[in-house]
């Protein structure tokens, strides 16, 4: 493991902080660290630690093997933190009520016991607020998820996981720290300490209640950005050039080729003498077929003056993988460049490539001299390759200046094995029949079904007629990969806000 990606994901998991996906826990860190032993906060960052890189590692397996529905896990652990809060506010009457309520009160007293030490306590609670969280962790898994789909060791992955929990819990224990030293100072606080922990213990209630509402933080906390795109690109010069171009990889030759002469591979030092413009993307992506109107004009403009563009198609999924999809893909959109499948992600390996979609910028060494992840960017990318083509820059026409919102709904699964936001009543019943009812309420970046669907692991297939999908989304557009198994046309209805 390289100790540059570990710093980074450390890193990367301290920057969350500042994230609002961060605020619904810091409550709950704060609020369990003050009531309990000295070492209680240690004992909490520790397991939020560990059962937060085990849940991240073992999540799909856990779908997969035991088809288990990750809700259960999750709402599991809010109710263990709702009977500490609860126990918090209520611990002397619920000790004069019946048995059942009396081990209610027991579960709650362990996980608030002020013992001199609190360590273990603080291992449970920490362990729960670590399930909880779990998926925030979206930049790192996505790491666990390129070595399952080349079905590698996931012994990185497992490293740069815990650097990001580390980095993630070290700002939650210093904030825990102070909190309970400021308290212990404070003698009114000191003087009052049943009032304190019923005040605590109303503050987990909502916490908990916030979280279990499904309701996105980012919501609450975010604002729409527009970006900055007054930077001017110097005449002679790479805007926002990589300040150590580094010889391009080769491509994989486990690539299957498309759009070639025979479809016959490229290699990356045939092409020295050209401009080399590498597009990883994959057809069922909705950013990187944003991407595609742009790379298909730079590809009809520069061709002839010796741009080379190759798009390298690293499938999410598995049907993905499937050549006559692609090559279906490749005639919808009309694509004319030479196109890479990497099935087995081995050009996405050996490019040390993250993201969909991605596009690296070769010069005509061999090198690659700029990057750009992600959509946007096309005026500064297009004035790099004339400038590598030694046409000068062309006028930036302000495709950069896109507004967008932290509030969009995310990308949404279908299927089981990335499941996080299914809401119909009933649970999953994994790769088989079943009849699903719409829910009352839909929370918001959720969806549902209704009627005989077949949920399998990367998708969901309609088993009747009048059956339903829904999803409660906040977006300019939504859109949604369809195919069908039949020779047969199916009649879809589309309706946006019932109309």
């Amino acid at each position: 493991m390289n100790p540059v990606e570990l710093g980074l994901a450390f890193l990367e998991g301290l920057a969350l902080i500042a994230s609002p996906c961060i605020l619904p826990i810091l409550p709950l860190v704060l609020s369990t660290s003050i009531d309990g032993g000295k070492r209680r906060p240690f004992g909490i960052i520790t397991g939020f630690i560990l059962a937060f890189t085990i849940f991240a590692l073992l999540s799909r397996e856990l779908v997969a093997i035991l088809h288990l529905n990750l809700d259960y896990i999750k709402y599991g652990s809010l109710i263990l933190l709702a009977m500490f809060g609860i126990v918090m506010c209520f611990e002397g009457l619920l000790n004069k009520f019946s048995n059942l309520t009396q081990n209610l009160a027991t579960m709650g007293t362990t996980l608030s016991s002020n013992a001199k030490d609190g360590f273990l306590s603080g291992v449970l609670i920490g362990s729960l607020i670590g399930l909880v969280w779990t998926p925030c962790a979206g930049p790192i898994l996505a790491v666990a998820l390129v070595q399952i789909i080349r079905e590698q060791n996931n012994l990185s992955a497992v490293f740069l996981i815990i650097a990001f929990a580390i980095g993630a819990g070290l700002p939650m224990l210093l904030i825990s720290l102070l909190g309970r030293k400021i308290v212990l100072k404070l003698k009114f606080l000191s003087t009052h300490a049943i009032r304190v922990r019923k005040i605590l213990g109303v503050l987990i209630l909502i916490v908990v209640g916030f979280i279990a509402s499904g309701i996105n933080a980012q919501t609450l906390f975010s604002t729409s950005v527009t970006p900055n795109n007054s930077s001017t690109i110097a005449k002679n010069q790479l805007q926002n050039a990589l300040s150590n171009p580094y010889p391009a990889p080769e491509f994989a030759t486990s690539d299957i080729w498309l759009n070639t002469p025979d479809n016959k591979p490229l290699t990356l030092s045939s092409l020295k003498g050209k401009v080399v413009l590498v597009d990883f993307w994959t057809y069922s992506c909705i950013n990187c077929l944003r991407t595609l109107p742009y790379i298909k004009e730079w590809h009809q403009k520069y061709q002839k003056k010796g741009l080379v563009i190759i798009g390298v198609h690293a499938p999410e999924f598995e049907f993905e993988k499937n050549k006559a999809n692609v090559l279906q893909a490749i005639a919808k959109n009309d694509i004319k460049y030479p196109v890479a499948m990497d099935n087995n992600l081995d050009t996405w390996t050996n490019f040390n490539n993250q993201y969909w979609p991605a596009h690296y910028l070769i010069d005509k060494s061999g090198n690659v001299v700029y990057t750009s992840f992600g959509e946007g960017e096309y005026s500064e990318t297009e004035n790099n390759i004339r400038l590598l083509l030694g046409l000068g820059v062309a006028a930036i026409v302000g495709d950069n200046n896109h507004s967008f919102s932290l509030n969009q709904t995310p990308e949404t699964y279908l299927g089981y094995a990335r499941n996080n936001s299914f809401r119909s009543p009933e649970s999953i019943l994994n790769d088989s029949n079943k009849t699903y009812t719409l829910p009352s309420f839909l929370p918001t970046d959720n969806w549902a079904l209704d009627g005989e669907w077949v949920i399998g692991s990367q998708h969901i297939t309609s088993s009747a007629t009048r059956t339903k999908l829904e999803l409660n989304f906040i977006a300019q557009h939504v859109y949604l990969v369809l195919g069908n198994h039949t020779a047969n046309a199916i009649s879809i209805t589309l309706k946006l806000n019932g109309h």
